[in-house]
């Protein structure tokens, strides 16, 4: 469900954009949240230092990005807010959040303003996606930090599919898993005429998904590369074929601070450039047993 909702706010930014609009041309600013007084939200990099720990918000049941498992919160997002604390000389500290209706919802929460009922903003909110577009309209934060290219891709039994690996126009005839309402699910069910709808089978979770593939109850499964890595076993393989027509295949993943706080953004920005270069970022991806992109950076 994660996938979902900021993917698909992608998808609508993207569509949404038009190729002759420069950047931001038709956007209207949007009033920022004063902070003074009791207004204050979040903390600055001085305050943050002095104090001795920084906040970090993350998705929950996110695997492998953040989850919880036998008590201790982990994932490659969660190793990445340590570098990011290290840096910083702080202690790490992760609040795991549910995701929200959508992307805006879950940065208006968890980073400018904070949730109605329980729960306060985090001083970074790890694993959002960036898109330009996207990054005018929610003038309140600042995204940055970007660590990681996403792609989807396509994960498939090996006795299924010996000599050439599928493609979505297999799916005519050939099984297929996705998270319910993701974007995998999106664009198989948007092929004209509904040609894929009864091969796809719908899973709550792309773990689930991956279960049911490893389990050979559906010849492949379709959705963002780590997830479906995460699920791999010797009887199942993986590649990102072209996707004709799907305008969201691909986005980079970053971090977001109160835009406030530009300091603070410096910072971790900073932190994840430096560990990107050094090779700490590609250790942590390899050590979840996960392919590193890493973006296009300065």
């Amino acid at each position: 469900m994660i996938g979902r909702h900021f993917i698909l706010s992608l998808l609508v930014a993207a569509l949404s954009a038009g190729s002759a609009l420069a950047r931001c041309e038709d956007h209207v600013p949007q009033p920022k949240p004063q902070n003074a007084s009791r207004d204050i939200v979040g903390a600055d990099l001085d305050t943050i230092v002095e104090r001795g720990y920084i906040e970090f918000a993350a998705y929950e049941d996110f695997a492998p990005w953040s989850f919880e498992k036998d008590g201790k919160i982990q994932g490659v997002d969660i190793e990445i807010g340590k570098l990011i604390a290290q840096d910083l000389g702080v202690e790490p500290r992760f609040n795991l959040v549910a995701a929200g209706e959508n992307l805006e919802a879950d940065l208006r929460n968890w980073i400018w303003k904070g949730p109605l009922i329980n729960g306060r903003v985090a001083n970074v909110m790890l694993h959002i996606p960036y898109d330009s577009e996207f990054a005018c309209r929610v003038e309140q934060v600042v995204f940055t930090g970007q660590y990681h290219d996403e792609e989807i891709a396509i994960a498939f039994r090996r006795d299924a599919y010996p000599e050439d690996p599928p493609v979505p126009a297999y799916f005519r005839f050939d099984t297929v898993a996705v998270e319910n309402d993701s974007i995998a699910d999106f664009y198989l069910s948007s092929f004209p005429g509904g040609q894929l709808s009864q091969n796809v089978s719908r899973f709550p979770t792309a773990d689930q998904a991956m279960e049911a593939l490893a389990a050979g109850e559906t010849m492949a499964a379709m959705g963002p590369r780590a997830q479906l890595e995460a699920g791999l076993t010797p009887d199942l393989d993986i590649h990102t074929p072209p996707l004709p027509g799907f305008a969201v295949s691909t986005w980079t993943s970053g971090v977001a601070v109160h835009f406030a706080y530009r300091g603070l953004s410096y910072a971790v920005d900073d932190a994840i450039y430096a560990a990107l270069q050094d090779g700490r970022i590609a250790k942590i991806f390899a050590d979840y047993g996960l392919t590193h992109t890493p973006p296009e950076l300065r």
